[in-house]
């Protein structure tokens, strides 16, 4: 393989830069750039060391720098491999990665460096998913079980389980080649007992993925209702700053406003829609279709009531967009007082077992909101040590198509079919599993797992 080099650290100015090298020719490159202070054979440098120095382009001095140096097949890659921390500066970081390209490497694709840890087998490629999950992970509990993946959890489980699957097909191959010794039932017997072993392991990866979808994905969370009712007021509220505009003229919210806080470990993203009536501002108009359709694609709503307004029409069509979705009620403005029959006259009419009443301005109530949130979701109940969690979908489908093969090698047993036949579908469930940790994937897919990682990882 050529030898490659990349930028690891992010674009811009900060206080270093690490350029990154790594391939066979990784130490003849930089002996033609780096002056180390104590003259040393480089290619003698011990691994896990770090040298100080200068990058020199003919004989011209770019910058004092630190190379560290890991040795193969005991680094990131398996490679030889080095990394050059320099001075931050936008100009020379770029000018060490030009004297890199200039001196004999090429330039990284991304997620490079990480694709050939994988090819050259130091992680598979559930590891190599795990290492991009790290990088985007918004919340501790989603860095977390990136990082039980990358310590190869998910991997040993799916490998546990290939290895069950392989002895099954191993037992239905002898008695297919060998009929005469008469083992077909003990197969049968076997196998069965085997694939109901593996079923269940599967179904508890296959449900993980729910808890493993909030820990990634956090919950989308919509706040709706009619103009001036404190939708703004409650998300700045909720995200303990002024970040949306708040006025007396309804109205004012005309676009979406995103915007996410952590709960319970989890990323809550919170969506400030336009207020829902009939405009005929135009540009009002498109602010509530998109409402509305915020409200159509998130985990959760919230409607909002205004405890001082009469119950109208634009009450009633928020009630009918709620009304098949996971929603939470809330009664803003608790902080006035109204008499109680006006309150519970509001509560009827909005037809809820639970109704919540907060004060936006007060933020008396926002705790009773976060609580219900918990309970909907079970956020108590996503807790890391209970087991594998699912967090990434492409996993999750492979799991599903293999459970599927499965049950219905478990049904071709239960219906007396030949061996050959249980075994087709044992055989596609093996191979489905060998996918994850990248055994059987195609070319393709690992291309496109790979270009989603930046320059430099």
């Amino acid at each position: 393989m050529s030898t490659i080099a990349a930028i690891s650290t992010a674009p811009g100015i900060g206080g270093i830069g690490i350029i990154r090298m790594s391939g066979e020719e990784t130490y003849n490159i930089l002996e033609k750039m780096f002056i180390p202070k104590h003259q040393i054979d480089l290619k003698e440098q011990a691994g896990y060391t770090i040298k100080y120095g200068h990058i020199v382009d003919n004989g011209q001095e770019i910058d004092e720098v630190l190379v560290s140096f890991f040795k193969r097949p005991n680094s990131y890659t398996t490679e030889d491999l080095c990394e050059i921390s320099s001075h931050g500066g936008i100009f020379i970081v770029r000018k060490i990665l030009e004297l890199c390209l200039k001196n004999g490497a090429i330039l990284a694709e991304p997620g490079e460096f990480t694709k050939r840890a994988f090819l050259n087998g130091r992680i598979d490629l559930s590891q190599a998913e795990a290492v991009i999950d790290i990088i985007n992970a918004k919340s501790e509990k989603e860095a977390d079980e990136s990082i039980k993946q990358l310590e190869g959890h998910l991997s040993k489980e799916i490998q546990n389980i290939r290895e069950i699957l392989m002895s099954i097909m191993v037992e239905i191959e002898v008695s297919i080649d060998y009929p005469e010794y008469d083992v077909e039932e003990v197969n049968y017997n076997n196998a069965k007992n085997k694939l109901n072993d593996i079923n269940n392991k599967l179904v508890l990866l296959e449900n993980s993925f729910e808890s493993g979808k909030v820990i990634k994905n956090g919950i989308k969370v919509a706040l709706i209702g009619k103009p001036n009712v404190g939708k703004s007021s409650l998300l700045n509220a909720i995200l303990k700053e002024e970040r949306a505009i708040v006025t007396e003229v309804e109205g004012t919210t005309r676009d979406i406003i995103e915007e996410s806080v952590i709960i319970k470990g989890i990323p809550i993203n919170i969506i400030d829609t336009a207020g829902i009536r009939k405009a005929d501002d135009k540009v009002e108009q498109i602010g509530i279709e998109r409402s509305e359709k915020s409200a159509k694609e998130a985990d959760l709503v919230i409607a909002l009531f205004d405890l001082t307004r009469p119950f109208d029409k634009e009450d009633e069509q928020i009630l009918e967009i709620i009304k098949d979705k996971k929603s939470i009620v809330v009664i803003n403005k608790a902080d006035i007082k109204i008499e109680e029959s006006i309150k519970q006259g509001l509560k009827n009419k909005l037809k809820y077992n639970k109704v919540i009443e907060i004060s936006a301005k007060t933020e008396d109530g926002i705790d009773e909101i976060y609580n219900e949130i918990e309970r909907m979701f079970n956020l108590e109940e996503i807790r890391l040590d209970n087991g594998i969690i699912v967090t990434n979908i492409r996993h999750k489908q492979i799991i599903s198509q293999s459970l599927e093969n499965i049950k219905i090698a478990i049904d071709e047993i239960d219906k007396n079919s030949p061996i050959d036949i249980v075994g087709m579908y044992v055989k596609q469930a093996l191979e489905e599993l060998g996918k994850i940790t990248g055994e059987t994937v195609s070319d393709e897919i690992i291309k496109e797992i790979f270009s989603k990682f930046c320059l430099g990882k």
